[in-house]
């Protein structure tokens, strides 16, 4: 029986395990990455690991989202990831070289290599065919250290691709579509690898669209084959080395599969406040729109500048629309300014931004009161803007243009004529502000500013584990939710007693000060818990306010493997009636907490205790065996700082 793409790669860097569906597998990691957000926590965890040199092929920091310097913390953070990366072997990409996802798929990105990043949206270098995953910090920090980084063997879905897009049609809408089709929660456990002769149509760019939003899906990663057009990619990038032909074999077997034809799609967008709300856009109808934001690493490549500025060209943008466009790297804004894109955009009256992530993490931008705000963009959760009461929709590059010249959300196909943009033979490649490691790492002093400050540690799990439900929420709580991500916060990255101080504030603006005058407890959610970012922020406040364990009915895939990785006990009710019967305040306890952790690991239920109502839960923990020693370690940082 033959391979998939995914299983070729994960076979060929198996170091731990047995690869059968569900079964915990540890793999080696080629690359890493990660950015400012999570990246200091990552290398102060790497430096409390203790090993003095990353042992991967290629580690890069990179500086994409804390980018505005309205204090002295960002700039601190900067200058300690330039630093710690120089001394550690670490490649540091400058601010305003770009987003990471983006300038990783230019320079970075090899055809079958493994690619670890403290970021959901690793699996953007899927587009390349890379095996790219996106994890916690601390998961990042062990793979530079050399170690596996474990996942349970995902399901390989097949998404075949047939036909070729229309005009005004784009990879953004074939996303939107698998999302419509398959929901928030349709890719957990599962790696999407598309085949089919439609994948051919598409460009490397376009197909990094498609990977990068699988992480909506919370799929474990999503893949494409290595082809005629990954070649002609990474040669018109100057890495023709690079290239790898990769594909799966003829008689490879699939768990599950789904069709998608190309030239049946229409545009689509996704409506406030899920990435899974999808409608075509006419449909939709035409909604006043008052911001459209144009980047982020989903759609912020030269081939998506050149069709926005090919809609643009000769037209201005509504006088009631602000429109913002952030370029994905340095490398697209000079090629922008060379060949008159950029002044196509400018004398429509888009606002150029920085080379960032920009808007997309509401790091400004933040539309006015009650604003609907067009934005192409991964995610549209509600607040995440920066305005509450703003409706963000999730659109394509091109009916982002059409709609900010028409001032209400608009359907390209009315435009006429579609313009035909293509890539370049040749791409502007300058690696000038990407700084390479020291030297001579002992040289260097790693820079710590005073908002540094120590991240919490797990304690070892006690024989019991006792306390209230602090808080008891609904489906869907995002990483957002648990940890809000903003302009006012996200300096705050580095200071976990600080951010611990809004932890769930968006839901219960009460719950920091109950938590600390409770000395922790628990936490109860409904389905998907913990679904968006990779920031292990949402675990890392948590602990520090002494949350012991989270009940929900299920949980997103990283932020499980965060909690866990903090020594939080991450429980689903094995009967929903539970959920439902469970009250605010309910006195919580796990008697015998070591043993029921083994017991877990075997396969057996926990029970919680309700000691105010004098009842007894039946919880699923589904861990491995190498998770009941880090749950009971309080942590993966204790159980690798003894294997070291």
């Amino acid at each position: 029986m033959g391979l998939t793409i995914a299983q070729k790669i994960l076979a060929a860097h198996l170091i731990d395990g047995a690869m059968a569906p569900g079964a915990e597998i540890g793999i080696r990691i080629d690359q890493t990455l990660t950015q400012d957000s999570t990246g200091t926590m990552a290398y102060l965890q790497f430096e409390a690991i203790g090993i003095p040199r990353v042992r991967t092929e290629l580690s890069v920091a990179y500086v994409d989202h804390n980018t505005i310097q309205s204090g002295f913390e960002n700039a601190d953070d900067h200058k300690y990831l330039q630093t710690v990366a120089a001394k550690h072997g670490i490649r540091y990409s400058r601010p305003g070289n770009g987003i990471c996802h983006q300038v990783h798929l230019e320079r970075f990105g090899v055809p079958g290599k493994t690619l670890l990043g403290s970021d959901s949206h690793t699996p953007t270098c899927g587009g390349l065919g890379m095996l790219a995953i996106g994890a916690g910090g601390l998961d990042v920090a062990v793979a530079m250290g050399g170690g596996p980084y474990y996942v349970a063997t995902p399901r390989i879905l097949r998404v075949v691709l047939t036909g070729r897009l229309r005009p005004w049609v784009s990879a953004k809408d074939v996303i939107l579509e698998v999302l419509r089709r398959l929901t928030v929660k349709g890719g957990v456990g599962r790696i999407l690898e598309y085949a089919g002769e439609g994948v051919a149509t598409l460009s490397v760019p376009e197909r990094a669209t498609i990977a990068n939003m699988g992480a909506e899906l919370g799929a474990t990663t999503s893949i494409f084959p290595s082809d005629a057009a990954t070649a002609a990619f990474l040669a018109a990038q100057g890495r023709p080395q690079d290239f790898v032909p990769l594909a799966a074999d003829a008689d490879a077997v699939y768990d599950e599969s789904i069709s998608i034809d190309l030239s049946a799609l229409a545009p689509l967008a996704a409506m406030p406040h899920s990435p899974d709300a999808v409608e075509a856009v006419d449909a939709i109808g035409p909604v006043k729109v008052d911001q459209v934001c144009i980047g982020s690493c989903t759609n912020s490549s030269l081939l998506d500048m050149k069709k926005v500025a090919a809609v643009l060209r000769g037209r201005t943008v509504h006088p009631d629309v602000s429109l913002t466009v952030s370029p994905g790297s340095r490398q697209v804004l000079a090629m922008m300014a060379a060949d008159g894109t950029l002044a196509d955009l400018v004398k429509a009256g888009a606002r150029i931004l920085e080379s960032a992530c920009g808007p997309c993490i509401g790091m400004g931008q933040s539309p006015r009161t009650d604003a609907v705000s067009l934005r192409t963009f991964n995610r549209n959760f509600e607040g995440r803007s920066g305005t509450a009461s703003a409706k963000v929709y999730l659109v394509s590059p091109e009916t982002a243009a059409a709609s900010a010249v028409a001032g209400v959300l608009t359907d390209p196909r009315t435009l006429g004529a579609a313009p035909v943009v293509a890539l370049p033979d040749r791409f502007d490649a300058d690696d000038a502000m990407v700084v390479p490691p020291a030297a001579d790492p002992d040289s260097v002093e790693v820079v710590r500013g005073p908002n540094i400050k120590p991240f919490p540690r797990g304690a070892a799990l006690p024989s019991e584990v006792r306390g209230r439900a602090l808080v008891k929420l609904g489906d869907n709580i995002t990483t957002d939710h648990i940890m809000p991500s903003n302009a006012k916060l996200l300096p705050y990255r580095s200071n976990v007693p600080y951010l611990a101080g809004f932890c769930l504030t968006p839901c219960d603006p009460e719950f920091p000060a109950r938590a600390r005058t409770n000395g922790g407890g628990f936490i109860v959610g409904g389905g998907n818990y913990g679904q968006g970012s990779s920031r292990e922020h949402a675990a890392l406040a948590p602990l520090e306010l002494g949350i012991k364990g989270v009940l929900a009915l299920s949980f997103a895939r990283i932020h499980m493997a965060n909690l866990i990785n903090s020594g939080i006990l991450p429980l689903a009710f094995a009967d929903p009636a539970d959920y439902a019967a469970l009250d605010p305040m309910d006195e919580l306890a796990v008697d015998d907490a070591p043993a029921q952790v083994r017991a877990a690991a075997r396969g057996e239920d926990v029970v919680v205790r309700n000691a105010t109502k004098g009842t007894a839960m039946r919880m699923k923990l589904p861990i491995s065996g190498r998770q009941a020693a880090m749950l009971l370690a309080g942590g993966l940082l204790n159980l690798t700082r003894g294997a070291v």
